[in-house]
C-alpha cells in the first residue's frame, strides 16, 4: 500500500510546482519580455507613496497591470479611468494566485497624444493652486527704469525688443539673461536665468520672457511646471512672449501680461515717448490755465475785499464786538453778584450746623444725659437692693425650716457607723456592731444587742 502510495505522490503535482513551471514559462519566453500595448485603463484608483495596480482593456478582452512606483514616478501625467494609453513592459505569472498579468515599464497617453494629455492636466493641477487667478496679476509700471529679458541671446526676439524699447522709450535699461528656449535643459535655463533676476529683484521694474513661434514640442520648455512656478513667484510683474498670438502656454497664463509677439511685450512695458511728450504738453496747458484761473479768482477776491464797506469804514469791525463785550461783563457782574449771594447762604447754614455740632453744646447736652442716667442707676439699685433682701429674707426663712438642726432640737437624732456612714435600715446592722447616735448637742457612741425587722408592720 506505501508503494502505490508513493507512486501516486510522484505523478501528481503540486499547485505551488505547477504555478513555479508555468512562471519560469512566461520568464524564458522572449517575445513576452517586452510587450507594448494600447488599450483603455480600467479599475485605477491612485494609491499615493505605493504600486499601482490596475487594467487594460479593449472591446473584447482585459489584462491585469502592475506597475511599481520607481516605474510609476517616472510616468508625466495622472492616469484616468477610461483614458487610451501606450504601454510597454514584461508578461509575467503571480505564483501566488496563478494568474498572469503585465508588469509595466512605460506608459504614456494615446489619441491626442502625450504632450497635449499633459498640458491639460498640469493646466488643472496649477489652476487649482491658483496660479492663474486674476486677481495674482500685478499692473505694470508706467515708467520703468530697468526691463529684464529672459530669451535666447541669438534669436530676433531680443532684438526686437530693444529695439522697440529705444524707440519708444529710450531712458528705459534693457539687461538680457540668456537662456535655453527649446530642446532638452531648456527649463532648467530658463528657471535658472529667472532665479538670477529674483535675487537683483528690487533693482527691475518687469520681466519680459519670450522666444518666437513654434510647435507645441518647440514650445513645451514654456509649459514645464518648474517654469510656470518661477514665472508666478517673479517679484516684479512679468510678460510673456512666448509664441505667436495662436499659441497660449502656461507660462503666459501665469503671467501678469501676455504678448502676441516680441514686439507687442516691448510696446507694453515701454510708453511711447510721442505720447508722452504729447501728454506733458497737454498737462502743461492744463496746469497754466489752472494757474490763470487760479490768479484771477484771486485778484477778483481781492478787489472785492478792497471795495467793501467793512475796509472803508474798519470801525465796523469792532463795534459789535464792544457791544457784546459790555453785555457779558453786565452778565458777569450779575453772575458774580448771584454766586456772592448762594455762597453767603451757605456759609450762615453752614455755621448753624457748627454751632449745633459744637463740642460745648455735645458736652452740655452729654452731662445732662449722664445725670438723668446716674439718678435712675441708683433707684434701679435701691429698688434691686430691696428685692435681693426680701428674697434672701425668704430662702433664711427656709432654710431655718428645713435645717437639719432645728429637726435634732426636737428630739431627733440620726445613726451613723464608725465610718461615718448614715445608716437608713436594719439590714446595714449586724448583733455587736459599733455604732454612733448624733443629737442636737453632740454624739453618743452605742453597740447592736439585737436586730429585728418589720414585716408588713409587724416586728420579728
Amino acid at each position: 500500500m506505501d508503494s502505490i502510495k508513493d507512486t501516486a505522490d510522484q505523478k501528481y503535482l503540486t499547485v505551488s510546482e505547477l504555478n513555479w513551471y508555468v512562471k519560469q514559462k512566461f520568464d524564458r519566453d522572449p517575445y513576452l519580455r517586452q510587450v507594448f500595448l494600447q488599450g483603455e485603463i480600467s479599475n485605477f484608483r491612485y494609491r499615493r507613496n505605493g504600486h499601482q495596480y490596475f487594467s487594460i482593456k479593449d472591446d473584447h478582452a482585459k489584462i491585469n497591470v502592475v506597475m511599481f512606483r520607481g516605474d510609476f514616478d517616472k510616468v508625466q501625467f495622472m492616469p484616468e479611468e477610461g483614458m487610451k494609453v501606450y504601454i510597454s513592459g514584461r508578461v509575467s505569472s503571480y505564483e501566488a494566485q496563478g494568474s498572469y498579468q503585465l508588469y509595466a515599464k512605460t506608459m504614456e497617453p494615446a489619441g491626442l497624444g502625450a504632450l497635449y494629455e499633459r498640458l491639460r492636466q498640469l493646466q488643472e493641477k496649477l489652476a487649482k493652486e491658483g496660479l492663474f487667478n486674476q486677481d495674482h496679476k500685478r499692473p505694470l509700471p508706467r515708467f520703468p527704469d530697468k526691463i529684464a529679458v529672459v530669451t535666447s541671446p541669438s534669436g530676433a526676439v531680443i532684438h526686437d525688443i530693444m529695439v522697440t524699447a529705444n524707440r519708444r522709450f529710450p531712458h528705459a535699461e534693457i539687461d538680457l539673461y540668456p537662456a535655453q528656449v527649446q530642446g532638452e535643459g531648456a527649463a532648467p535655463s530658463l528657471v535658472a536665468a529667472m532665479q538670477q533676476i529674483a535675487a537683483r529683484g528690487s533693482e527691475y521694474d518687469v520681466m519680459i520672457i519670450g522666444r518666437g513661434g513654434g510647435s507645441l514640442e518647440d514650445l513645451w520648455a514654456f509649459n514645464e511646471e518648474a517654469v510656470v512656478r518661477q514665472v508666478y513667484q517673479m517679484p516684479m510683474p512679468v510678460i510673456s512672449s512666448v509664441g505667436h498670438e495662436t499659441d497660449t502656454t502656461l507660462c503666459d497664463l501665469a503671467a501678469d501680461c501676455r504678448a502676441a509677439t516680441p514686439t507687442a511685450a516691448a510696446e507694453m512695458a515701454t510708453p511711447d515717448r510721442g505720447e508722452i511728450f504729447a501728454w506733458v504738453n497737454q498737462e502743461q496747458a492744463r496746469l497754466l490755465n489752472l494757474i490763470n484761473g487760479a490768479i484771477r479768482d484771486r485778484k477778483q477776491a481781492l478787489s472785492r475785499l478792497e471795495n467793501s464797506y467793512i475796509m472803508r469804514e474798519p470801525q465796523r469791525l469792532y463795534e459789535q464786538k464792544a457791544m457784546q463785550a459790555d453785555q457779558a461783563s453786565q452778565a458777569l457782574v450779575r453772575q458774580m453778584e448771584l454766586l456772592l449771594n448762594n455762597r453767603r447762604q451757605r456759609l450762615e447754614l453752614t455755621g448753624q450746623k457748627l454751632y449745633n455740632q459744637s463740642p460745648a453744646l455735645k458736652i452740655k447736652q452729654l452731662e445732662q444725659t449722664n445725670d438723668f442716667l446716674a439718678k435712675n442707676l441708683r433707684q434701679q439699685m435701691d429698688r434691686l437692693l430691696e428685692q435681693k433682701k426680701s428674697v434672701f429674707g425668704g430662702l433664711v426663712q427656709q432654710l431655718n425650716d428645713f435645717s437639719p438642726l432645728k429637726t435634732l432640737s426636737r428630739g431627733y437624732s440620726y445613726t451613723t457607723d464608725e465610718e461615718g456612714t448614715v445608716l437608713t435600715s436594719v439590714s446595714q446592722l449586724q448583733t455587736g456592731e459599733k455604732i454612733k447616735l448624733h443629737l442636737a448637742d453632740g454624739i453618743a457612741s452605742a453597740a447592736i444587742t439585737e436586730v429585728k425587722e418589720k414585716d408588713h408592720g409587724r416586728e420579728e
